[in-house]
Order: structure tokens, then sequence, then C-alpha cells
């Protein structure tokens, strides 16, 4: 038997975690590793934090899971609080961000469905989109390295070019029922949508009867300053996926549409065997409890203020590797002008962990928990990675 015990679908590199502190990262020898890669923007309060492991520990030892069969007391709590502090009427909770957009997509159907059309069951996406890997998330996609292998793929998507909103009107035919955007896409390379485009599909979608849907998995749960990414283009959607960010490490993520949206979501139209357990909802509410306090958020602002400058003045000292930057708040890409993957593996071994993004971008995606010399050490690594780094020569 050659296959390993592990299925080999990921291409992990050298780096064996055991602990977690704050914002480090430590293995079994005790090598430390500063954590600007977050589990990919899951752990916004770093690694450890005593009000999240407590809320967890608490609850383990009094009920993790029960069925969606019975009332769930931890549920009803925490979608109110979610409905109180967003646009949402209601709440669907999952067990990853791939579930919440799943579950978004599904009521976007059952929205048209129930309005006697059911012919309007495409949605149109854009390009160089992350939606998560199942079968319905990467046909939403044009990225090939998802969808090799794996098609033929269902035909519910019409993918369109990002921040094109001539390009996204002109898609919309009698079978186009929603837009689903990321307000900044992750994988795709720390691209912010623009104002005119993201209000512009609000726009276009009042006009024609379309869902908007947001995908916030990763630019969610204050992450960018404010609690959601859509708050900052005055901006509010129909439905919304979100995760990562608001388990804390803790897997959950959640579906929020408002009460016109979900009109086809009704009894026996959706279902989780584990979502809502009372466990993923102890951790949500110990991070909503954090990331909501103003000067939680006004933190993540200045901290990106600050971070942002850092880097700023760092370029010039490698301007043959380093292009630019941007990003919102705390999600932060780094342009290169070479192979991101390459520089974010030659980082490692300089102490620093990022993420390696699309159009040559590295995704830095700190603790949201950063302080001022979190920042210098990330800036001085990153420059001392820079340094001793020689891209590979063009093929």
């Amino acid at each position: 038997m050659t296959i390993t015990p592990l299925m080999p679908v990921y291409g992990r590199c050298e780096v064996e975690p055991v602990r977690g502190e704050g914002c480090y990262l430590y293995d079994a020898e005790g090598r430390e590793w500063l954590d600007f890669a977050s589990g990919i923007a899951v752990n916004l309060l770093g690694h450890s934090h005593p009000h999240l492991i407590g809320a967890i520990q608490r609850q383990a030892a009094t009920l993790m899971h029960t069925s969606n069969l019975y009332k769930v007391p931890a549920q009803a709590h925490l979608a109110q609080r979610l409905v109180d502090l967003t646009f949402a009427d209601t709440v669907f909770f999952t067990n990853s961000g791939a579930e919440a957009i799943e579950c978004s997509v599904k009521t976007a159907r059952a929205y048209h469905y129930a309005h006697g059309n059911p012919h309007k069951y495409r949605i149109i996406t854009f390009s160089n989109a992350f939606h998560g890997r199942t079968l319905a998330t990467i046909s939403a996609t044009d990225q090939e390295k998802l969808r090799k292998g794996f098609e033929p793929l269902p035909d519910w998507f019409k993918v369109v070019p990002f921040n094109d909103l001539a390009a996204a009107e002109a898609a919309i035919d009698d079978s186009v029922g929603a837009f689903m955007v990321e307000p900044i896409q992750g994988e795709g390379g720390i691209r912010p949508a623009t104002p005119e485009f993201l209000t512009g599909l609000r726009r276009l979608a009042d006009e024609h009867g379309l869902l908007l849907i947001l995908d916030e998995v990763q630019c969610g749960v204050a992450r960018t300053g404010t609690l959601f990414a859509h708050e900052q283009y005055g901006v509010t959607p129909d439905v919304m996926a979100i995760a990562k960010g608001i388990g804390g490490g803790f897997p959950v993520g959640a579906c929020l549409a408002t009460e016109k949206a979900a009109a086809g979501m009704v009894v026996g139209t959706h279902g989780s065997t584990y979502g809502g357990n009372p466990l993923a909802m102890a951790a949500c509410e110990a991070v909503l409890d954090v990331v909501t306090e103003p000067a939680f958020l006004a933190h993540v602002r200045e901290m990106s203020v600050r971070f942002t400058a850092a880097l700023e003045q760092m370029i010039p000292n490698h301007d043959t590797l380093f292009e630019s930057v941007r990003g919102m708040g705390l999600m932060m890409g780094l342009k290169l002008k070479s192979d991101s993957r390459a520089f974010v593996s030659h980082a490692r071994s300089h102490g620093i962990l990022a993420v390696a993004a699309g159009d040559n971008v590295v995704r830095l995606l700190p603790p949201l928990i950063i302080e001022e010399h979190h920042i210098r050490e990330a800036v001085d690594k990153l420059s001392a990675a820079a340094a001793a780094y020689t891209p590979a020569a063009a093929a």
C-alpha cells in the first residue's frame, strides 16, 4: 500500500505546530513562528485566548451535542444576537464556510421557487472567486485548479469578471436569481470590491428582483475593522455566509438572511446533524463578547493603519521583490513581482507564517489582538526574508 493513512489532498509544509499562545505557534522542539496566517483568518483572537477557552471548557463539561430534533436554547440565543447585530432576520448554523455558502445558494433557489419562479436558478459569480470546495462551490468559480478533475459540474453559475459592473449587468437573463460575491476576494489575491461595483450590484439586484448574497467567510467578523466588511460600503445584502473567525478556531459557520430572502426556507428544506451544536454556539458567543466591544474594532483599525504604513515603508528597501500593499483592516495583501508561494515558503524559515494567494500576493492575516511590537516583528522578519531571497528565474 502506497497511499498514506491521511488522504493525500494537502501539500503540507514542514511546520508542525503542537502548541499556540497569543500570536505565536510552537512545534515539539520549541521552535517559534509569528502566526500571521491565523489558520487562514480563523484564529482572530490568537491562540489559547482565555475567554474563548473558558467558554468551550464550561460548555464541554455541560452539554456538547444533542440534535436539531430538539430545541437548542444556545442556538436561539446566538441567532438573536446575530440578528440584533446585523441586517438579518434569521440564521441557519453550519459547520463550515462551504456549508454556509451551500445554505445561501439553497436560500436563493428556495426564494424564487416560493415565488413561482423556479426557472431563476442561476447565480452570477465572479472571476477568481473562492467559495469552498464542495461540488456546488467549485462550480461557482472559474479557477481551473479547483475545477480540474470534477467536471462536468452543475451549470448553476455564470462567472463574469470581478469589479466589472457592466459585465454583471450583461449576464442577467431570465434564468438568473442572484449575485454572489466576496466584498474582498481572499484566495483571489486580497482584491477589495470597488464601492461602485458593490453598490451597483445592490442596485441591479433591486431593479431585476434578484438576491444579493455576500460571502464574508474570510473578510467577516471584525477582520476589516467593522463587524462585517459590507458595512464600509453602505450596502445591505439579502443573504450572507460567515464562518472562520466567528468560532475563533472552533469549526462553525452560519447563513444569515432577511425574512424576505428566507421565504422558501421552511421545515424540511435544509438541515445539519452537527450544525448549531451547543459547543459551537458557546465558542461563537465568546468571540462576539470580545469583538463587539467598540474598543476592539477601533484597535483593529488602528493596527491596520500602522501595519500598512510599516509595510509601505519596507517596500522601497526590497523594490525588486515587493510591489504594493492592499486590503482592508487586518486582511492585508503584499503584492510581489514574482511567485508569492515560493516567498511564503521561504519566509517560514525566518519565523513568520503567511498565506499565498492569487495574483502573486502574500496574505497577511494576523490575529486581531496584535500590538505594535508584533507589527515591528513581522516587518523585521519579512524584511530579513526578502534580503535573503532570490526569486526563481522565469521559465
